[in-house]
């Protein structure tokens, strides 16, 4: 559920002595480097994407999510004669599914990493103090002046810092704020995908053993075909999250988002833009992330032991959006 990566920035160059009939910035027409432009917005804000695609795939999230709990609840579980297994069953397959929605809710309504839009103005000219032959990076669709590693989403209209794709099933872009949400959402998905699948087989193999009027609460046929579409869903869910899960680990543990590559091309090929190659995080650093439901820091990217990994803002640019060209 990707959307499409953009292959190419809107690099703006300064150049001391370009032409009038160029599209380059002028030096008296740079835009200024402010901290800022650069900072997380507030991770408390309220922040919600009005698509009707993007809203109507997170209503199915949460319709399926309740149909596999009322099949697991009501046509497996309360009909059970075993109180121990109906409870620990029950117990933990409520835990996991109020983990998957919470997860859902915050990877939703969580700020992404949106660039403050249209700070690309005039005000800030006259405090910036750049070099001939440094580069800086904007957004001409919603006038931004654009951190590295930040790409634009046409559905959420902003650019995004760290954007690894936009997914529809929470209605929102995946970035450098609620990562840790989505991934702790398709883990917990996969969960209660594994788990409903295993009480399916245990449920049809003491149902053959035993009357399938004693099994379930509903006719036979009915919660035969009950049993089936759980069973169609949950396999579904777990071989896609889990794949998204893995996926979504190896972008952690590489410090790499899906549209890095293609930057990284691009930059490879400008001497102007270059950078150092990205460090590795450490086992521990990645597990103490993704099993820390309400740690406070919901950056992925921070620093630890002297090992800082590449932030929303480059090793090249750590004095604000500006690469120095070489003399």
């Amino acid at each position: 559920m990707k959307s499409p990566v953009h292959r190419c920035r809107d690099v703006e160059h300064s150049r001391g002595q370009s032409g009038a009939g160029t599209n380059y910035l002028q030096a008296d027409q740079r835009i200024p480097i402010s901290k800022d432009v650069i900072t997380s917005s507030s991770a408390s804000a309220m922040w919600f994407i009005k698509d009707a695609c993007g809203i109507m795939c997170a209503v199915i999230t949460w319709l399926l999510v309740f149909y596999a709990e009322f099949v697991v609840l009501f046509v497996m579980l309360l009909p059970s004669k075993n109180l121990t297994y109906s409870i620990v069953n029950g117990t933990l397959f409520n835990t996991l599914t109020f983990l998957a929605l919470a997860s859902h809710l915050r990877a939703m309504c969580t700020d992404p990493g949106a660039v403050p839009k249209g700070n690309a103005t005039k005000e800030y000219i006259e405090s910036l103090q750049l070099k001939p032959g440094q580069v800086v990076y904007k957004c001409p669709k919603c006038c931004s002046i654009k951190p590295d590693r930040a790409h634009h989403c046409s559905v959420c209209k902003r650019c995004i810092r760290k954007m690894d794709h936009h997914c529809p099933w929470v209605n929102n872009c995946v970035g450098e704020n609620n990562q840790k949400y989505f991934v702790l959402f398709t883990m917990y998905i996969a969960l209660i995908s594994l788990h409903a699948l295993v009480m399916v087989v245990f449920h049809f193999l003491n149902c053959f053993e035993d009357d399938w009027t004693k099994c379930s609460s509903f006719s036979p046929p009915a919660t035969v075909i009950l049993l089936i579409l759980l069973c169609f869903e949950g396999l579904l869910f777990l071989i896609f999250t889990s794949v998204m899960f893995g996926t979504q680990v190896h972008s952690i543990c590489t410090d790499e988002t899906v549209s890095d590559p293609l930057i990284d091309l691009q930059s490879s090929q400008n001497p102007l833009t270059s950078a150092p190659p990205f460090p590795a995080a450490s086992t521990c650093f990645i597990l103490r992330v993704l099993f820390c439901f309400m740690w406070k820091t919901n950056n992925l990217t921070p620093s630890f032991k002297g090992l800082k990994l590449r932030p929303a803002v480059s090793h090249r640019i750590n004095t604000g959006l500006i690469s120095v060209s070489p003399s």
